[in-house]
């Protein structure tokens, strides 16, 4: 009987780990649900954190007062700086605290940034949306009623502009003798003096000066053209007989405008001035108009020494003085351009003046004047006045 061979033992298998070897070096720990969790709310905070901010960037910030207390600041801008630029030369006229703050408010605000080039009329309690709106020209500048009446000189219009923060008196001077803007508008002249139309505007707070003159010289236009209209053959004849244009008229007017008190008078005292400028026997022909001097004076009071005094109030040595050439009681015919800001009524007592043979005329209270044909009539009424005990 043949012995059966028992079976070798098989060997032990080998036990192997379900999990990759380890690299070499250190190993990863995965991130526990702990942990993932707390990474969680971290990344929420720091969005919750990171929108406060750009809310208060752009909610809160816009709405806090300047750092001063109104001081104004005139700051000519070149209307091709960045947000750091712009938020920079604010910063360096006082009217921003913080120059990085302010350039971060310019781009998280979504703003323009096409700054208006020109002179910006500021201040330095303007809160950085006001700020900003005023700068880049945004049409929501709050906007004021400014009245400027007949008689009332450039100088006049910038004080009130001025007072009203509408532009700065010396950025607005300066636009009326701009000679490249007084190309634009067609005045021949160094100045925009009296073709700005007095009449009340509504104007934006911060204008640029620029745009006020344009603005009162468009509205000059508009009325001169409806009293060129009314009266083309007096002005025909004044072109044919003294070789006048629009702004010789409007010389005239702008005389008329500081002499005249009532009305009725007005087309009266203009045809005494052209009466003088026309009659070949009137010599010399000086119109001896005394708010031209005082004109001279106000526009240029170094030139003439008798001006260093002025104040106001026409002298003796302010009309005797022959250096200023606005005045008509040393200088023949009309002054070197007009010396106030006429309205409709001074413009159309040039065009449709009175016809008389008065040469003269004098004060005699209530704001009326006596008329008179000769010099002699004249003295008479003028002793008469200077006799006469003033209320």
């Amino acid at each position: 009987m043949t012995e059966k061979k028992k079976p070798s033992p098989k060997p032990p298998r080998k036990r192997t780990s379900r999990r990759p070897p380890a690299p070499s070096g250190a190993r990863k720990k995965a991130p526990t649900t702990r942990t993932i969790t707390v990474t969680k709310w971290l990344a929420v905070a720091m969005l919750i954190a990171a929108a406060g901010l750009f809310g208060a960037l752009v909610v809160l910030y816009p709405a806090r007062p300047g750092p001063g207390p109104g001081r104004e600041v005139d700051l000519a801008l070149m209307g091709d700086e960045t947000p750091e630029a712009l938020a920079g030369k604010l910063a360096g006229a006082g009217v921003v605290a913080d120059a990085r703050l302010f350039a971060w408010y310019i781009r998280a605000s979504g703003a323009s940034g096409k700054v208006a080039k020109g002179s910006h009329f500021l201040t330095d309690d303007l809160s950085p949306h006001e700020l900003l709106t005023r700068v880049e020209k945004r049409g929501a500048a709050a906007k004021v009623k400014v009245a400027v009446p007949e008689g009332f000189t450039s100088f006049d219009i910038g004080k009130r502009l001025h007072a009203q923060r509408v532009c700065s008196k010396t950025a607005f001077l300066e636009a009326t003798r701009d000679r490249r803007l007084l190309a634009e508008l067609r005045i021949d002249g160094d100045s925009a003096e009296g073709f700005l139309f007095p009449l009340t505007y509504e104007l934006p707070q911060d204008s640029l000066a620029e745009d006020v003159v344009r603005r009162m010289k468009l509205e000059f236009e508009r009325r001169y053209a409806t009293l060129e209209e009314r009266h083309a053959s007096s002005i025909l004849d004044l072109d044919q007989t003294l070789h006048w244009s629009t702004r010789q008229i409007v010389t005239l007017a702008s005389m008329i405008e500081k002499e005249a008190v009532v009305d009725d008078e007005r087309p009266i005292i203009a045809s005494v001035f052209l009466n003088r400028l026309r009659d070949p026997k009137f010599t010399p022909k000086l119109l001896q108009c005394d708010p031209t001097a005082g004109y001279g004076c106000l526009l240029d009071p170094a030139r003439s020494p008798a001006c260093a005094a002025y104040t106001g109030k026409i002298t003796h040595d302010v009309v005797a003085d022959p250096t200023n050439p606005y005045n008509t009681y040393k200088h023949e015919g009309l002054p070197p351009g007009p010396i106030s800001n006429p309205g409709t009524k001074s413009l159309e007592a040039v065009m449709n003046a009175s016809s008389t043979h008065y040469f003269y005329f004098v004060a005699k209270g209530g704001g009326r004047h006596h008329f008179s044909e000769t010099y002699a009539s004249h003295s008479a009424a003028t002793n008469k006045e200077s006799l006469t005990p003033k209320p």
